[in-house]
């Protein structure tokens, strides 16, 4: 039996995805699941010896604590933090689809859950013709949505949740990503969120602290998993 997978996508980028998709690792792994994790596509990264490595790729590494090979984990890493198609175009290389449907094959092989997360929002590019919503159908997972929480997030929220579904990917559902702490009327826009999308959040981690957002998310990782049986 092949692991599970879960596409966490954001409804903006520097929402909280990274952050997320590590807390449903560690969450996962809590429950006794065997964890895989992949970043397919990372702009934005340092040269080290053993070549490009991303702080979200290796972030997610940490937190599913599995001797996983980097490249396996992340196929496609660009060094400038840019979008991901312009990077991919100025290295001369083309992002596959398929190599990425191959590598999370593989680790799903060998795990209950993998992780998966995008880059940028759901219609970040990654090609000059694909986007990261085709990357999520081509893997054929359910998507998680982090919402940031903040001025927009209502507007924001609706269209990425409609194109996800029109996409004909499973939504999973959301979670609500605090990323500004002078946002006014918080309590009413959550409402306002579960309201709109039909269906409460999973979590609701604040900006801070730190450790309290991580706890409430890891624990949204069972809630997930309960879900997961009607996907």
């Amino acid at each position: 039996m092949t692991g599970r997978g879960i596409f966490v996508t954001g409804t903006d980028t520097a929402v909280g995805k990274t952050v997320v998709a590590c807390a449903l690792a560690r969450g996962f792994r809590a429950q006794g699941a065997r964890v895989a994790v992949m970043k397919p596509v990372a702009s934005g990264a340092t040269r080290t010896p053993e070549g490009l490595r991303n702080a979200d790729a290796l972030a997610l590494i940490e937190a599913a604590q599995a001797a996983t090979p980097y490249d396996l984990v992340n196929p496609y890493c660009f060094e400038p933090p840019i979008s991901p198609h312009i990077a991919a175009k100025e290295a001369q290389i083309e992002v596959d689809i398929g190599t990425i449907r191959r590598n999370f094959e593989l680790l799903a092989a060998e795990a209950d859950w993998v992780v998966i997360e995008g880059a940028g929002g759901w219609f970040a590019p990654i090609s000059e013709r694909q986007t990261m919503a085709d990357l999520a159908w081509a893997l054929a997972v359910p998507t998680l949505m982090v919402v940031g929480v903040r001025l927009g997030c209502l507007n924001h929220a609706q269209l990425t949740r409609l194109a996800i579904e029109a996409r004909g990917v499973s939504f999973a559902g959301w979670i609500a990503s605090g990323v500004d702490p002078d946002m006014a009327r918080t309590a009413e826009n959550l409402a306002s969120l579960e309201r709109l999308l039909g269906e409460p959040a999973l979590a609701v981690a604040p900006c801070e602290p730190e450790a309290a957002a991580s706890l409430m998310l890891e624990a949204a990782a069972a809630r997930l998993a309960q879900k997961a049986i009607s996907f």
